[in-house]
Order: structure tokens, then C-alpha cells, then sequence
């Protein structure tokens, strides 16, 4: 089968439940540097990349100031507990759909490349997944588009959609054209997801499975593939 379409897939939230413990290792990361921000203002920013997180939850001067020094510690305490991530329920049935239909799959991800591997293996996706792009690709991360972007160069293929969980994702997609099929299992309100721009709202992947084939079907007959 030629594969002439790619999918961009974001992983944490979307095909992994990590994204309450980001906030649990954001919130100790501050406050070790002496700033207490509560939980969920945290929750609402997971998904951006650190470069754009901490000066959205501090401020632009103390994000210079300790920035790099908060980002560093989050990882630390992130994978301390990375072992006891686990997948969404329908995360790898959702990536060997995507297969089945002729996609390249493209993993697009602001989480460190270490994480995003140890989530393909705790996933057995290996041969699901065909590309994988993460914040040591790009300079900006979500909710600019830089990352989509790279994911799309990099499967050297249109993308039909992106798949994600946060507002984040869908305005990154949103920027270039490409229509978000969104998930609540992030965290994150219907009503937000759609305000930002979601083509489609999903519990989680369990729930997208079984409609994938309409919703795709729906993407590709109102609008050209986007996205090169």
C-alpha cells in the first residue's frame, strides 16, 4: 500500500496518562526554586514545552532567571516516576488503526526523546510508528507549529490530521491547516478543546477507534490534506 498521508500523534495524555503527574512534578520543581504555583494552572499549561510553560506560569524575567534550573529538576523528578506511566486505554489499538487505514504515523511530542522511546516501548509500537518528533527537534515548542511542522517534514508526506489532548495541540495544528481530532482523557473541557479549534472531540483513543474511519472520511472530503 502507498502511503501518501501521514497523522501527527501527540503522546502525552493522548496515548499515555502522564500528564497529572507533569503537573505533580512541575508544582515541586517551582516550588524547590522558591515559587508556588498551584496545580492547576499547572495543568492547564502540560503540553507546551518547558521553553514555553514556565514563562507562561512565572513570567518572561524570572523564566530567564531560573528557568533552565526548574526545566532540569522537572525531568529529574519526572523520571523518577516515569515507571509508573501507563498507557491510555486504546492508545495502541488507535496507532495500529491508523496503519490499517495507510497512514504514516508520526509521534509529535514537547516531552524529551528518552521519554517519548520509553512510552513507543511501553506501548509495543515499534512497528506502528514510523516517525517520531520531539522538543530536541525544533527550537519552539507547541503551541507554535515548529513541531508539527517537523513532524510533517519529516514523513515527507500531507498530513490529514493531528491528534492531541490539550488546546496546545490543536492551535499548533490549527497554524498550519491540519484539523485536530482532540481527546478528553488530557484533562481538558469539550468546550475548550473546540474553542481552540478541535475538528472533533473523543473521550479518549478507546472512543476514537471505532469512528475513526468517518472522521477521517469527513477530514479528507471537506478539505485537502495540509500541512507541506
Amino acid at each position: 500500500m502507498s502511503v501518501n498521508r501521514c497523522v501527527v500523534v501527540d503522546v502525552d495524555g493522548t496515548l499515555v496518562d502522564s500528564n497529572y503527574m507533569h503537573v505533580t512534578a512541575w508544582q515541586a520543581a517551582f516550588a524547590s526554586h522558591g515559587r508556588c504555583v498551584p496545580a492547576w494552572e499547572i495543568h492547564r499549561a502540560v503540553g507546551m514545552g518547558a521553553d514555553k510553560l514556565v514563562p507562561a506560569l512565572v513570567g518572561a524575567g524570572a523564566a530567564k532567571e531560573i528557568g533552565s534550573a526548574v526545566a532540569a529538576e522537572h525531568d529529574t523528578r519526572f523520571r523518577g516516576t516515569i515507571a509508573n506511566v501507563q498507557p491510555l486505554p486504546g492508545a495502541r489499538d488507535l496507532l495500529a488503526a491508523l496503519k490499517r487505514r495507510g497512514l504514516a504515523v508520526v509521534l509529535g511530542s514537547s516531552a524529551a526523546a528518552a521519554e517519548v522511546d520509553h512510552y513507543v516501548g511501553l506501548l509495543d509500537a515499534a512497528d506502528l510508528v514510523d516517525h517520531v518528533t520531539t522538543s530536541e527537534d525544533v527550537d519552539r515548542t507547541k503551541p507554535d507549529p515548529d513541531l508539527i511542522r517537523a513532524a510533517i517534514e519529516k514523513a515527507g508526506v500531507p498530513a490529514v490530521v493531528m491528534i492531541g489532548d490539550t488546546v496546545w495541540d490543536c492551535r499548533a495544528a490549527a497554524a498550519l491547516g491540519v484539523p485536530t481530532l482532540a481527546l478528553l482523557c488530557g484533562g481538558i473541557s469539550e468546550d475548550e478543546l473546540r474553542s481552540a479549534g478541535a475538528y472533533s472531540v473523543h473521550r479518549d483513543p478507546t472512543d476514537l477507534v471505532p469512528q475513526l474511519d468517518s472522521v477521517l472520511d469527513e477530514t479528507l472530503s471537506s478539505a485537502r490534506p495540509t500541512g507541506r
